[in-house]
């Protein structure tokens, strides 16, 4: 069966109009949402310039929850609740103006904004926010906040006026775990740790899952406590996994004979700009295209891996022209997967790592296997593609066309590398 093949012309143009009228009511939701955060602002500015009039020694924290109380009452909400919407909403409107403008023209969602606020929540100088702002709101305009969001870390390490290791080492004295208690008698165990330790521990863990799963499907003579086919699932494996291993120090419980949980390790993926690999820039490395790390453990985990890809920039542009490795491989997948870094159906941001190499045009019918027609797509689109009115082709440079059911065409372009571009004006250092 193939999605909406068999719809009628009306139809199409039904499900266009639905498309346009969701579009502009979220538009309008977002313009009313930044509209409340001025206003909130705005109140929270009313109740600090009372205290400062009457010189209050609490700094105005009174002033604050009598302004927070009267509009909790008005709403029907928890002053606490209020209160917490008040600090956000200034912070939106008083550090970040642009942002709020652009959400308030209708420009960017108010998730757009919040991806931008995280990332660059630290940048202190008023000139490097409103400069970061700028960067991130030109793209959003035609990214979904997820990608927005990978995009946002990157850009607001360009800003930062502390180096990443100076940062990094603050941060990890804020490590720690903690448990938050849910309804029936269900906990959740939270943790907070160096990025390239926790992403390497999560993937470690869905390998173990993974063996697991594969093994129940595969084992001949079950064990007598066992079912012959495990019904759990990845995310269900995962956590009784990590629960054996705390508690036991070993995945005991769900182990093989030949202890092949155990043999489990992970693979993650560090881009490192050659410039931070020789000590010689100050570029954070990303871990999965997502993460900054700090460049000493980045060269810590460069050195200590057997083979690694080299991903060629173009030194002005920034542009991928290529991908080799020392020792033979697939080398146009590995290329694909340095371009795409993650799936290609506009919106989606799964990593390429998770994702299928798709022939643009099929195989079978003739489709070339070269960079110019493949791309990484998760399973959801790459199913998508195969089987609903909705086709992509490439425009060169890595740029996709998806053409959909009521014959809108989205483009998605491929993430700018993690690399360092320089300028005719740049003055090489002297030898």
């Amino acid at each position: 069966m193939t999605a909406l093949v068999d719809a009628t012309v009306e139809q199409v143009g039904a499900l266009g109009a639905l498309t346009d009228s969701v579009v502009e009511i979220e538009r309008t939701i977002s313009q009313l949402q930044a509209a409340r955060d001025g206003l909130l602002a705005l109140g929270s500015r009313l109740a600090l310039e009372v205290a400062q009039q009457a010189e209050h020694p609490d700094y105005g924290d009174m002033a604050l929850r009598t302004v927070a109380a009267e509009l909790g009452a008005a709403l029907r909400v928890s002053d606490r609740t209020v209160q917490r919407r008040m600090a956000a909403a200034s912070f939106l409107v008083e550090q970040f103006p642009r942002v709020w403008q652009a959400q308030g023209a209708g420009r960017i969602s108010a998730a757009h904004a919040r991806v931008i606020l995280d990332a660059g929540e630290h940048l202190d100088d008023s000139v490097a926010r409103d400069a970061y702002a700028e960067q991130l709101i030109a793209f959003a305009e035609h990214e979904s906040p997820n990608r927005v969001g990978r995009m946002a870390r990157r850009v607001a390490e360009r800003f930062q006026a502390r180096p990443i290791e100076d940062r990094h080492q603050d941060a990890r004295d804020k490590r720690g775990v903690w448990i938050n208690d849910r309804a029936d008698g269900m906990a959740e165990f939270g943790l907070s740790g160096p990025a390239a330790l926790v992403h390497g521990a999560f993937e470690r863990l869905t390998g173990m899952a993974k063996i697991v799963q594969a093994g129940s499907t595969e084992q001949a003579q079950p064990r007598v406590d066992e079912c012959a086919e495990d019904p759990r699932t990845l995310d269900q494996l995962r956590c009784d996994l990590a629960l054996d291993l705390l508690l036991t120090s070993t995945p005991a419980g769900h182990d093989s004979e030949e202890g092949l949980l155990a043999s489990i390790t992970a693979h993650v993926s560090v881009n490192v700009p050659v410039t931070t690999l020789m000590g010689a820039g100050t570029t954070p490395a990303e871990l999965n295209g997502r993460i900054p790390i700090d460049p000493a453990t980045a060269r810590a985990l460069a050195g200590a891996a057997s083979g690694w890809d080299r991903i060629l920039t173009h030194p002005i542009t920034g542009a991928l022209l290529a991908v080799d490795r020392y020792r033979p491989s697939a080398h146009l997948t590995r290329h694909l997967k340095a371009r795409d870094q993650r799936c290609r159906f506009p919106t989606c941001g799964l990593p390429a790592t998770k994702c299928d190499l798709d022939h643009n045009h099929d195989a079978a019918l003739g489709g070339a296997t070269s960079e110019e027609n493949l791309g990484d797509l998760c399973r959801r689109h790459h199913v998508l593609k195969h089987h609903s009115p909705w086709h992509v082709e490439q425009q060169g440079a890595g740029i996709f066309a998806w053409t959909g059911p009521t014959g809108k065409v989205y483009l998605d372009r491929p993430p700018p590398q993690n690399t360092v571009t320089f300028t005719e004006d740049d003055t090489p250092p002297p030898f």
